[in-house]
């Protein structure tokens, strides 16, 4: 039995008392301040206050402010205001965080694109939301397409804002008024804008800075890229708290032990990191008297437990983009028994979880249903697509005489005897890669439009050791013949990199059950066999390339690497670059910064990298002798 009181309607624990007497004290939060105007208030409170640092700028909050509402003045003079969209592709930067705080303070939501993304996807999100205004920068504008929107560079059209200087007036959103949308991957072979309302957004803000205690000594982390909604979360509360906001450099925030070195380096005391980045580093060995406090992770199934000796509280976080980012959360205590995997939480302040079955009614504890989630986190719904937003946010029946809804997540869990939640997977084909929140359908529809493919179906397969990674199965044309490169460049030019597959298998049909629906279970295990490999496979010369294939040849678990083979195309990312350099670093005795994989990220130009740096530590030899001393290491075992 629950160890706390139960709700009659729906047999769920109740919050605990002293939770429904804090969220009580923030609904009549909401109705008077929105998350710009306590930025605002901590801009004008504590100018000197340090607000954003990354490498060697430091903003202070003073800064912030005054440059947050020159913007904000001039996009008002442009006609933004309330539930005005207004497009954001600008990279992770200062520059980021200060565009968003002045489009919202503008009154309108912002839209973040991320220019990592390829240029026909930056497209297509600038054709579904038609904003009003595009802010980006120079050199980024010469990347998107025109249209009736304006377009403000940060860096170039710095006189018109300097002529809107004076002190912007307050935010004009009300609290049901937009934030912002942020896209996701597509059942329907497109991305869908997911709106987000400021009320939604200050429910996360109020509870986050009660529940971990932040303060305006905080200094915390931020490390996701502008598309993900985790980015929401490592601005906003801290900001709002007059916090300072550090954020990582590219090459730091994806590598576990540089990662750890930075955080204790800049005394942060709460930070968020993805489950796959925050299952390495909770093993790793922390310094005495580290000022982290509190680790939080999410957007992924976390297996593993914390170390006894750990110097900080790891909590876990669960939370689907519609629901503001969290829908529940917990902390994760040690545990040397690994057989039950951590649990996702209870739910936050304001926030309802129902477990129900296919008739929607509430499944018994301990039994396993759907995740469907209420309250104040819940947002408006998808952008342009009232079909989708039906499907998946209905009405909440447990509350028939109000127009709550319920957003339904696809996702399985079941209430454990205690009144967490147990995560049990997914109900449908959705996949989690790196923390991303994938549609295969989206893969599968773009894959299709490539002229010589006539189906395909795209699964997630797990490798011994690493993290799971997309595998592409497709049927050619009648006498075509394909190389992958082909494949992944095409893909490449529509999609983000992490919905790349890796591998791509050749089939003569797909398999299909008895209801016609695609047979997964008898997909072929991608192999040397059956995977579609590149035009021309270019042998390994010198002894660093060959070494090095056979390295990425394991690390990627393919059969074959080509030296001029691209290691993201291949499936690489910033994880198993990692992995790669410290397999470079036992092999070759060389140290690359993880910069190098991006610049070199094939085999020829990577062997490059390594023989520069070993000649520089040993220059008496000559490239010979460095040839034949690692001919020898390699004869050597």
């Amino acid at each position: 039995m629950p160890s706390e009181p139960t709700d009659l309607r729906t047999g769920f624990p109740k919050p605990e008392a002293d939770r429904a007497i804090a969220s009580a004290a923030r609904e009549e939060s909401f109705q008077t301040t929105l998350v710009p105007e306590l930025v605002a208030c901590r801009c004008a409170d504590a100018p000197n206050d340090v607000a954003l640092v990354i490498e060697n700028e430091t903003i202070t909050y003073g800064e912030l402010g005054r440059r947050a509402d020159r913007i904000a003045r001039l996009l008002r003079s442009w006609g933004v205001g309330p539930d005005t969209l207004v497009g954001l592709c600008v990279e992770r930067s200062a520059a980021f965080v200060i565009a968003a705080l002045g489009i919202l303070q503008s009154g309108g939501a912002y839209v973040p694109m991320d220019p990592a993304y390829p240029d026909e996807r930056l497209a297509f999100m600038l054709k579904d939301a038609q904003p009003t205004v595009l802010v980006t920068e120079q050199r980024l504008s010469q990347r998107l397409p025109a249209g009736k929107w304006r377009t403000l560079r940060l860096d170039a059209d710095m006189q018109q804002m300097a002529n809107h200087s004076m002190f912007a007036a307050e935010c004009c959103a009300g609290a049901e008024n937009l934030a912002y949308v942020i896209y996701t991957s597509g059942s329907t072979g497109r991305p869908k804008g997911v709106q987000i309302t400021h009320n939604n957004l200050l429910n996360l803000v109020f509870w986050h800075r009660q529940e971990f205690g932040v303060n305006s000594d905080d200094r915390a982390s931020q490390l996701a890229s502008p598309g993900f909604d985790a980015a929401v979360w490592e601005l906003w509360p801290y900001l709002a708290a007059g916090a300072s906001v550090h954020l990582a450099d590219d090459a730091t925030r994806s590598q576990p032990e540089a990662l750890r070195d930075w955080l204790v380096s800049q005394r942060i005391t709460i930070g968020f990191v993805p489950t796959p980045l925050a299952e390495r580093m909770i093993t790793l060995k922390w310094p005495l008297g580290t000022t982290l406090r509190t680790l939080l992770t999410g957007a992924d199934t976390l297996h593993g437990y914390p170390p006894p000796s750990l110097p900080f509280v790891l909590v876990n976080n669960y939370g689907p983009t519609e629901c503001t980012v969290v829908a529940t959360s917990c902390p994760v205590p040690p545990n040397e028994h690994h057989a039950v995997l951590p649990p996702i939480g209870r739910p936050i302040s304001n926030v309802e979880i129902f477990i129900l079955d296919e008739r929607l009614h509430p499944v018994p504890l301990g039994t396993t249903g759907e995740i469907y989630i209420g309250g104040a986190g819940v947002g408006r719904g998808y952008l342009n697509s009232p079909e989708q937003t039906a499907a998946k946010f209905i009405a909440n029946t447990f509350e028939p005489k109000s127009n709550a809804r319920l957003y339904r997540t696809g996702d399985l869990a079941c209430y454990l005897p205690d009144g967490q939640i147990s995560f049990r997977g997914r109900a449908d084909d959705q996949i989690k890669i790196r923390g991303y929140r994938i549609e295969p359908n989206e893969i599968v529809a773009t894959l299709n439009e490539h002229p010589s493919v006539q189906a395909s179906v795209v699964v997630a397969r797990e490798r011994p050791g690493t993290d799971k990674y997309l595998v592409a199965y497709v049927v050619l044309s009648p006498d075509t013949q394909l190389a992958a490169t082909a494949l992944r460049d095409f893909l490449s030019r529509r999609l983000p990199e992490y919905m790349v597959p890796p591998v791509f298998v050749q089939l003569q049909s797909i398999p299909l059950n008895a209801n016609g629906k695609v047979n997964t279970a008898t997909l072929p295990v991608p192999d040397v066999e059956n995977n579609i490999v590149n035009e021309v496979l270019l042998a390994p010369r010198p002894v660093v390339e060959e070494r090095l294939m056979h390295i990425l040849a394991r690390l990627l678990g393919v059969g074959e690497v080509g030296v001029n083979d691209n290691f993201f195309l291949l499936g690489g990312h910033s994880l198993l670059a990692a992995q790669l350099l410290a397999s470079v670093r036992d092999v070759f005795s060389v140290d690359l910064p993880l910069r190098t994989i991006f610049d070199s990220p094939t085999i020829a130009g990577l062997s490059v990298e390594i023989e520069r740096s070993l000649l520089t530590h040993v220059d008496s030899m000559t490239p010979d002798e460095v040839t034949r001393a690692l001919a020898d290491s390699q004869a050597q075992g």
